[in-house]
């Protein structure tokens, strides 16, 4: 198992102990009081948050990775669009090779400029499947939203991931949360999955649990309970397998087909629960999060390969006819999570 995997799996177990464990715990003390110290200096106007000629739509959350965010960000760009507004997507391009110093427009919201190798793969993928929406990756968030109100117009901004970036004021900020990992062990990075300490809850606008489970009863009570104690309207999001279909020719797989697993996200353990109701999973394989496919992770492997659409975006260039990708459907009160009027 490779380090960062490792990690990760330490970030969720509570029970984990050694001397590792110490060391993570150690270097925690440091990364706690560099994110408290900046977090206090904006809360007292020592660092500026810098408003924007539009309006600012953030959808991030406390942990690292495997959250959910990017099929909402999608639900609320086209939610935005279909109201005739000009919507430009924000985020910071993981895995691509283009520079995170600059402005990339990814695509304009008719045509698209880069491939998932360049742009990376949420980025990509929130290009293809956005329509009349510009999606944009620069690491400067208040660099890319200028231009995208400068230059392409726009006149909401959605910030993928940008729960952290403190630095552009935001009208609305949400807050995702899986239902089922919640907060892992509670520690902070790199003992645990918080990017923040607690006091970060007191920035949130609207909670969004993401229930990746076809149970509901513990993503309500945990909506519920987590709302209360945030003083702040809670909602849950039902994220749910739709269909699996073949990334060259559009053809769905029928259930029961055997297959192989294969998966670089933040949480791989909820995907693969995600087909075992419905397919015979013969083995399960684990890259780290962005993970940049070569043909030789795969072509050893016989037989129909799932993989997660975020994934597919980076398998597509290769010259095979046996991927298919995982099609998910999102469902939550997107009216009532975007209202102004709680």
């Amino acid at each position: 198992m490779k380090l960062k995997s490792k990690i990760t799996q330490l970030h969720y177990d509570k029970n984990a102990e050694g001397f590792f464990v110490d060391l993570l715990d150690f270097f925690s003390l440091f990364y706690g009081c560099i994110t408290s110290l900046r977090n206090k200096m904006y809360d007292r106007g020592l660092l500026k948050e810098i408003k924007v000629d539009a309006d600012v739509i953030s959808v991030g959350n406390l942990t690292t990775g495997g959250v959910g965010k990017t099929p909402v960000v999608q639900a609320i760009a086209k939610h935005y669009v279909d109201k005739g507004e000009k919507v430009a997507v924000l985020t910071r391009g993981y895995g691509g090779k283009l520079s995170s110093k600059k402005v990339n427009v990814i695509s304009d919201g008719i045509n698209l400029f880069y491939n998932a190798d360049m742009a990376g793969d949420e980025a990509y993928w929130l290009a293809v499947n956005l329509n009349m929406c510009a999606v944009i990756t620069c690491k400067d968030r208040v660099k890319a939203a200028k231009y995208a109100i400068d230059k392409l117009k726009a006149t909401k901004i959605i910030l993928d991931d940008g729960f952290q970036h403190r630095r552009i004021h935001r009208d609305l900020n949400l807050l995702l949360v899986d239902s089922e990992m919640k907060f892992g062990n509670e520690k902070l990075l790199p003992a645990g999955p918080l990017r923040e300490g607690v006091d970060a809850f007191s920035r949130v606008d609207k909670l969004i649990v993401v229930n990746k489970s076809k149970e509901t009863v513990q993503a309500e009570k945990f909506a519920k309970v987590m709302g209360k104690k945030l003083k702040c309207p809670s909602f849950v999001c039902a994220t749910v397998p739709d269909y699996v279909y073949n990334i060259k020719t559009g053809d769905n797989l029928v259930a029961g087909e055997a297959v192989t697993a294969v998966c670089a996200i933040g949480q791989p353990a909820q995907f693969f629960n995600f087909l075992k109701d419905d397919y015979v999973v013969l083995d399960e394989v684990v890259f780290d999060d962005h993970h940049r496919y070569l043909k030789t992770d795969i072509s050893n492997i016989r037989g129909n390969i799932i993989t997660t659409e975020k994934d597919a975006v980076k398998l597509a260039k290769f010259d095979m006819n046996n991927i298919f990708a995982l099609k998910l459907k999102t469902d939550f009160d997107i009216e009532g999570v975007l209202s102004r009027n709680d």
